[in-house]
């Protein structure tokens, strides 16, 4: 589950900064989302000293990927995590959002996009979608 380059074994305990410097995430995000995610309950010890587990590693990935990556709400995200298992691969998007195309560019029909900002925009449309549904 944890692929890091940092000398431990992949299924060792890692420490708030640690995760936070593999996943390029600030310490202070990772415990507001223990707050906002209640499945997220990594190791405290002595002195509050926070130790994350492969699986909460995991979910961690999934939080950064929905919210960071696809734009999710943490609203969205919590929902769409419901579920989550660790090692069963990505969360899919909701059934309930259709599948929409990018209409052709206006004007010059030259104009091409890179796949990860079409795939963003893709992204932006559902949320949006989602939120004019409810």
């Amino acid at each position: 589950m944890a692929d890091f380059d940092d000398g431990k074994d992949a299924g060792a305990l890692r420490t708030i900064g640690e995760l936070g410097v593999a996943l390029g995430i600030k310490a202070h995000v990772l415990r507001y989302w223990e707050d906002q995610f209640p499945q997220l309950q990594p190791l405290k010890r002595s002195g509050g000293r926070r130790y994350y587990r492969p699986e909460d590693v995991a979910l961690v990935r999934e939080i950064d990927r929905l919210v960071n990556r696809e734009g999710y709400t943490l609203r969205g995200a919590k929902t769409a995590l419901k579920d989550f298992k660790p090692g069963e691969g990505e969360v899919a998007p909701a059934a309930s959002q259709p599948a929409f195309e990018l209409a052709p560019p206006r004007g010059d029909a030259s104009v091409a996009f890179a796949p990860e900002v079409i795939a963003r925009l893709r992204s932006v449309r559902a949320t949006l979608a989602a939120a004019l549904d409810l």
